[in-house]
């Protein structure tokens, strides 16, 4: 009996309501429009080809970015366009214009086989996503808010490192990092952050998003780089800790008129405001902390959790996050290899003959 191998599979989603949160009316946070949104899908479409992956599930919604792709097939000159996988649509569930969308597509994808998701958003978007992919590696791309886990990279770059990956190409154990994530329980739920959690002191989640300092309390973070955006750049120009290193961070903010120490921070596009730090620890995977003080609990920069008085909750730093295309690394050991380099088939000049000229 012959044994048959699965095609090479990437699933993309694109959210096309990432970037559109409250905050644009407080900020100056870039604008990705959905036609912007689509080409960056299409021209992952063409690398992916390219590297040899053969199939293609992309996500489905109402907001254009879908219906773009499809004008897109519609319009393909054989044998004059670029070759593409074929291309499969995750349409088996309602579209509803919440988070679910993004969740019920990845759980799809990874039952369909996707060897990497690739997902289109902000931080939002790539919690859901890696929440709900599992083992199977993950590449997020920024097309949101804040951008703190999702890289600022060119789609047609991120689909040949992507396609590396699916075809295995590049080993896994270059090709990937293992990254972790802060796991928010209560009694009733649970929630995972890839970036940070904060408990802040207001009552009701409202417009979900965080962009005022005034009320936080304390901040966990999964890693804190200097030139972020959003929560966790008051730890990033305060204690630094790097996305390589498997510990966090914590935070014990307080009003800046009365705290020891000020961090005049980036916590979204175009709004540096001063924050106050009374102190902050190291969190070594595995440690958990409880919160009891009555808020609520922000996940990734967007309020999820109410906490009434006498509710609990506990914040545990797990060293099993998702498994991260980590994109330089693909390319540098794609590069090494020679993956994309091929011999030139141009009939060698004779020697002394100008190239081009007549022997």
């Amino acid at each position: 009996m012959t044994e048959t191998t699965a095609p090479a599979t990437v699933g993309v989603i694109a959210n096309p309501a990432s970037g559109r949160d409250i905050r644009r009316l407080v900020a100056r946070a870039s604008v990705f429009p959905t036609a912007e949104k689509a080409n960056m899908v299409l021209r992952m479409l063409t690398a992916f080809a390219s590297v040899g992956v053969e199939r293609a599930l992309l996500s489905t919604d109402l907001g254009g970015i879908s219906s773009g792709i499809v004008r897109a097939m519609n319009g393909r000159r054989e044998g004059v366009d670029p070759a593409w996988p074929a291309v499969e649509f995750i349409d088996d569930d309602p579209i509803t214009g919440r988070g679910e969308d993004t969740t019920n597509a990845v759980r799809r994808m990874v039952a369909a086989g996707a060897d990497v998701i690739v997902c289109l958003g902000g931080d939002g978007t790539a919690r859901l996503a890696a929440d709900a992919c599992g083992t199977v590696p993950l590449l997020a791309l920024s097309t949101g808010t804040n951008n703190a886990y999702p890289v600022m990279r060119e789609a047609t770059v991120a689909g040949l490192a992507a396609g590396l990956v699916a075809t295995q190409a590049v080993p896994a154990e270059i090709a990937l990092r293992q990254d972790t994530a802060l796991e928010v329980r209560t009694s009733t739920r649970a929630e995972l952050a890839l970036v940070d959690v904060c408990v802040a002191s207001s009552r009701h989640i409202g417009s979900r998003a965080l962009w005022d300092p005034a009320g936080l309390k304390t901040l966990f973070c999964t890693f804190a780089d200097p030139d972020a955006i959003g929560l966790s750049s008051i730890a990033g120009l305060l204690c630094p800790s790097p996305r390589s290193d498997a510990h966090g961070v914590v935070l014990h903010l307080a009003p800046s008129d009365r705290a020891p120490h000020v961090v005049h921070a980036p916590i979204a596009p175009g709004l540096v405001v001063p924050v106050g730090v009374e102190s902050w620890q190291e969190m070594t995977p595995g440690t958990t902390i409880g919160v009891t003080e009555g808020g609520v609990i922000a996940v990734d920069g967007e309020r999820e959790v109410e906490l009434r008085a006498g509710d609990e909750a506990t914040v545990t730093l797990r060293a099993t996050g998702p498994r991260a295309v980590d994109v330089p690394r693909v390319m540098a050991e794609a590069a090494r290899l020679q993956l994309l380099a091929r011999p030139s088939r141009r009939i060698p000049t004779p020697s002394g003959t100008r190239e081009g000229a007549h022997p």
